[in-house]
């Protein structure tokens, strides 16, 4: 059971940047932008298609946008870039968000995205939206498992290609998550009080072989489990041809089973997606 919180999203935003030794600051100097640009550039290793040209993050800046940076001391190890979406809306899109290698692993992300919440509330923002790859089972436990956001649409390659280190080639599926900030969910999430039930009564629909091949299973269940590999970055690079089966896989299967209303309110510590069927 959680806990009754007391915090403030500015106060759940200052524990988590000293719990992950870093501060956090809006930046809008040209130096800090160019700074930004650089780590972008390292973090993705595309010379054919910039992430974030330099320009363009003058203009988000200058504009009021979300544009943050995470700093362990004098160096810049991290940084998140959002901008509004419709008036109507009011909801923030999170674009990008990046962390040098030496600092994953140690909570950067997390604290970059309590301060956007934080920064987003004051801005009379009640969502902020993002995109993510549903073959990357470390973001998914990320964004579903530890900060709580909900997906609500996947997109068929989303983006085009993109000729970067992480994509390597494959087609750019996405999961649009909506991340609700007042949600008591959200708020507990913040604080570092995100609860992880296992799942014990779930009908597994797509499961990984001995050999590493996804393989479909049933779909009559009121809790499903979709797994995903756990080395879908290494595996574009050594297995082409089993990425590729494993995008279109995932793809199927989640596609399917959200058109016939399925929710997925969950991502499980075993890698997988845990969907409720619209009969539950």
């Amino acid at each position: 059971m959680m806990r009754e919180l007391t915090n403030t999203p500015d106060t759940a935003a200052k524990q988590a940047a000293a719990r992950a030794g870093v501060t956090i600051r809006s930046l809008t100097e040209a130096d800090e932008l160019i700074e930004v640009r650089r780590l972008c550039d390292t973090v993705w290793q595309s010379a054919q298609d910039r992430p974030l040209p330099q320009t363009l993050l003058r203009a988000l800046a200058k504009a009021g946008s979300y544009v943050a940076g995470a700093y362990d001391g004098d160096e810049l190890v991290g940084f998140a870039i959002g901008f509004s979406g419709a008036p109507a809306d009011d909801a923030l899109h999170s674009h990008i968000t990046g962390v040098t290698a030496r600092m994953r692993g140690a909570n950067v992300g997390f604290a970059l995205k309590v301060h956007q919440r934080a920064w987003a509330l004051r801005h009379g923002a009640a969502a902020i939206t993002w995109t993510f790859d549903p073959l990357m089972r470390r973001n998914a436990y990320f964004n579903i498992g530890k900060l709580a956001a909900t997906p609500v649409e996947y997109l068929p390659d989303f983006y085009g290609p993109i000729p970067d280190i992480i994509n390597a080639g494959d087609t750019t599926d996405r999961l649009l998550v909506r991340w609700d900030l007042r949600a008591p969910s959200v708020a507990a999430a913040c604080a570092g009080q995100s609860d992880h039930p296992a799942v014990t009564n779930g009908i597994v629909a797509l499961d990984i072989s001995a050999t590493g091949e996804p393989v479909p299973g049933r779909t009559d269940g009121r809790t499903l489990l979709i797994a995903v590999p756990d080395t879908i970055p290494r595996l574009r690079v050594a297995d082409p041809p089993l990425a590729r089966r494993w995008r279109t896989a995932v793809r199927e299967t989640l596609t399917g089973l959200m058109s016939d209303g399925a929710r997925i309110t969950g991502f499980d510590r075993a890698g997988r997606y845990v969907l409720t069927t619209e009969d539950a």
